[in-house]
């Protein structure tokens, strides 16, 4: 199987997704201020969406395998657990010193949506 390693990755981010929205709704409801309530929520959305999105390239990569593809995954990767972990941390210790880690995990995130669109515009037509 191709790409078995990311595919077992993005698995296990959706069953994580899965548990901290869980956790976020029920365990922790009423038990946080609002606004780490939200920023628990932010980091579980955002997790979300980019494990729909690592599907989405490996289900196109299994077609379509592109140069520039594993670096898009990469990023969203390395995004999600600095950008969501960081909100998570956040939400769960009060530290407010983990909020300096989010903008990185945005940027890697944002890095690998411009990784793909780069490696959609380097792709021959056909």
């Amino acid at each position: 199987m191709q790409d078995r390693g990311w595919w077992f990755g993005a698995a296990l981010s959706g069953a994580l997704v899965v548990v901290a929205g869980a956790f976020g709704a029920h365990a922790l409801e009423g038990t946080l201020p609002p606004r780490l309530a939200a920023a628990f929520e932010t980091g579980v959305r955002y997790q979300a969406w980019h494990t729909l999105a690592l599907l989405a390239v490996l289900a196109w990569r299994a077609a379509t395998p592109l140069a520039g593809q594993h670096l898009a995954l990469g990023l969203w990767a390395a995004g999600m657990g600095l950008f969501s972990g960081s909100l998570y941390a956040l939400a769960l210790t009060g530290i407010g010193r983990l909020g300096m880690i989010t903008p990185l995990g945005g940027g890697l995130l944002i890095a690998g949506w411009l990784a793909l669109a780069a490696a959609v515009a380097r792709a021959r037509p056909g």
